[in-house]
């Protein structure tokens, strides 16, 4: 995620999750010692290689019938990913039953119930609160399963989506060539939007962000502002506040757990007229996005994930597990850095739509 793809706004519904949840994992109450707990405790994804896509293979899920949990598909990236995966079973003939998390981890239990009822054979889980995993493993039917970009223990035979670590690497690299030609690495600010409801996820993604950035301009230290604010709405409230408490800070270098953060961070900087404050970086490098990173010269880079394609890994290894087929357990994308000069050479079809 990302997912851009993976910072989940709504804090509410989180807080509303009944399940037996330590309230350390719950968006908006988590504080730093929580998060290096949940990176202590939870199972890292260990480097691996990255895949080549495959498109389906016409007649091989013939008769097979798979499920989505989607991430929400009120979000660009989560649609992305939803619309590539119902084209690729489409195309191998299988049928696939689709439920729509919408960020909610009860939600995510419910489909899963229903996947037990629909006596689907095999799924794909985008839910995004990797705490209730368990819970949801073990409502569903226990058949095959392929996380997407959130960790799904214990059940995921398979995990596919980013390779999280070097994803924000690529970005946070960019991000600080770009400080370094243009102020010499100097910067007032280094302000990390992030979700760490989605825990060892968000560790490793704005992890790399600072590797990358470091590995140029040197260590950021203090001058590091951690906020759980990864999509458009906290990134709106919460970076005019951030925003106000540096009134003097004009080299700010903003990154963001996905693309939506970022266009959240601009909105936010825009209304207060602090937008020529901030130089970011984002990960997803989604459809939504592409206009602003063409377009906005602040938006320095992205790293591509190409959600529109998760479908042309997800469904032919979901095939490949349900037909007891041996299945790497890593399956990550091959990530590309991308910024205003290779957007439209990498996706053509947006260029039309940002003329």
């Amino acid at each position: 995620m990302a997912s851009e793809h993976l910072a989940y706004n709504k804090c509410n519904e989180r807080s509303r999750w009944s399940m037996k949840v330590s309230s350390k994992f719950r968006a908006g109450a988590i504080a730093a010692v929580a998060i290096a707990a949940v990176v202590a405790t939870s199972v890292l994804p260990a480097s691996a290689g990255q895949y080549d896509f495959r498109k389906a293979v016409p007649g091989s899920g013939k008769g097979i019938t798979i499920g989505l949990i989607g991430l929400d598909d009120a979000i660009g990236f989560g649609k992305d990913v939803h619309d590539s995966i119902a084209r690729e079973a489409k195309a191998a003939g299988a049928k696939l039953i689709f439920c729509d998390s919408k960020l909610d981890a009860a939600k995510a239990l419910n489909c899963a119930k229903t996947f037990k009822l629909k006596k689907v054979q095999g799924y794909l889980n985008f839910q995004p609160v990797a705490s209730a995993s368990a819970a949801i493993c073990k409502a569903g039917p226990q058949v095959p399963v392929i996380a997407i970009d959130i960790e799904q223990d214990p059940c995921q035979k398979a995990f596919m989506g980013a390779d999280n670590s070097y994803a924000g690497e690529v970005t946070g690299k960019a991000l600080g060539n770009y400080f370094k030609s243009k102020f010499n690495c100097e910067f007032d600010s280094f302000i990390s939007l992030e979700d760490y409801g989605v825990g060892v996820v968000n560790a490793a993604r704005m992890g790399g962000y600072r590797t990358g950035f470091e590995s140029v301009c040197g260590k950021i230290g203090d001058k590091l502002i951690q906020i759980d604010a990864g999509r458009l709405e906290p990134a709106l409230a919460k970076m005019k506040d951030a925003l106000t408490t540096l009134p003097n800070a004009h080299k700010i270098a903003v990154v963001a757990i996905n693309d939506e953060g970022i266009q959240g961070a601009f909105a936010a900087a825009k209304a207060i007229g602090r937008d020529g404050d901030i130089y970011a970086g984002s990960q997803g490098a989604a459809a939504s996005a592409h206009c602003d990173i063409a377009k906005n010269t602040h938006w320095i880079g992205a790293t591509a994930y190409f959600p529109e394609r998760y479908g042309e890994i997800g469904v032919p290894y979901l095939l490949d597990l349900i037909k007891k087929k041996t299945v790497p357990f890593q399956l990550k994308i091959k990530h590309v850095a991308v910024n205003a000069d290779n957007v439209f050479k990498l996706f053509p079809a947006s260029k039309a739509k940002c003329a």
